[in-house]
């Protein structure tokens, strides 16, 4: 006899009765306090939506070269008031959303918060002429500092450092505006596709410069000036995390003058730590103090030997140590 007879209604019941004891028990967890417990879907904001202000605000910003299917008008008038529009209904209430979060607006009912969203979210749309103004010179710090470039529409179409750089740009405006959470939805949404770290806190000049990307992480309170071109691997970090939350609005990163070149894994740490105007920062450099103006940092060379035929020796202490050369 064939133990295999078909009756799917029986194993159907079965894992229906699974399923069941499943989610009682995900609902009996759900009730514990946790901080991950919270089900409030429209007190939340969503991220899909905040990524897809993004990408409008892409097309305000570079008018032109990133078009939406779904608009079928063809003046560039029409075409940017309709996105204009679609920008400060969604983002108005996302803000409203986030505003909970504020002490000076936790105690205010959705419609309340949503009035002044408003006007956080025109003093917002009002920087835009601002943001293209940094990402011109961004464009052109790019095209001025990379040989490999052909044209700069191939900078705006392709460039991670840019991308990552406009992101920031708009990011930071709503950071100063003061409002929670969305910018650094931004900024990691940045980092995810890019592979480029830059926290929306960090404050960033004209003609900035991020030759490849990968792996760079800018932290909150780092300052960077005109003209800095910075490459892969490169850290702006702080110096320690272990105070904690007690760190919070403490200067924790390094500022980095104009006209400053740092190289591939150089990391550069400390809210004291300045990086002195036209500095060149050379790769895999670990810098936790100030260095002057003009100077060149070098980690000193370091000689590979080789045993033929010989068992490796454990390096001694000599061996291991960094040493860095300061050149003028």
């Amino acid at each position: 006899m064939n133990k295999c007879t078909d009756d799917n209604g029986f194993a159907d019941k079965i894992t229906e009765a699974r399923i069941e004891a499943l989610v009682d028990s995900y609902m009996k967890d759900y009730a514990g306090g946790k901080d991950i417990d919270k089900v409030s879907t429209f007190d939340h904001p969503d991220r899909d939506t905040i990524i897809s202000i993004l990408e409008k605000l892409q097309r305000i910003v570079f008018p032109g070269f990133f078009k939406n299917p779904s608009f079928k008008v063809y003046t560039i008038r029409n075409n940017i008031a309709m996105l204009v529009e679609d920008v400060i209904f969604h983002l108005n209430r996302q803000i409203a959303i986030v505003l909970q979060y504020q002490p000076k607006y936790s105690d205010l009912c959705l419609k309340e918060r949503q009035d002044a969203a408003q006007d956080i979210v025109f003093a917002f749309m009002e920087k835009i002429p601002k943001i293209r103004e940094y990402i011109e010179t961004d464009v052109q710090a790019s095209f001025d500092g990379d040989p490999a470039a052909f044209y700069k529409d191939e900078i705006i179409f392709s460039y991670p450092g840019l991308y990552a750089i406009f992101v920031n740009r708009v990011a930071h405006e709503l950071y100063l505006l003061n409002v929670p959470l969305i910018p650094r939805i931004m900024t990691e949404y940045a980092h995810s596709q890019t592979g480029i770290d830059i926290n929306p806190g960090a404050t960033i000049g004209k003609y900035f410069f991020i030759d490849h990307g990968t792996g760079i992480v800018v932290g909150e309170t780092t300052e960077i000036g005109e003209n800095v071109k910075i490459y892969q691997g490169v850290t702006l970090g702080a110096l320690s995390t272990r105070g904690g939350r007690t760190l919070n609005n403490k200067k924790r990163h390094p500022t980095i003058k104009d006209n400053v070149t740092i190289y591939s894994g150089a990391s550069i740490l400390g809210g004291e730590t300045v990086i002195g105007e036209g500095a060149v920062i050379g790769g895999n450099c670990f810098i936790t103090r100030s260095i002057p103006a003009g100077a060149r940092v070098n980690i000193r060379s370091q000689e590979m030997i080789r045993h033929q035929g010989e068992e490796p020796k454990p390096l001694s202490d000599d061996d291991n140590e960094e040493n860095f050369e300061l050149k003028k």
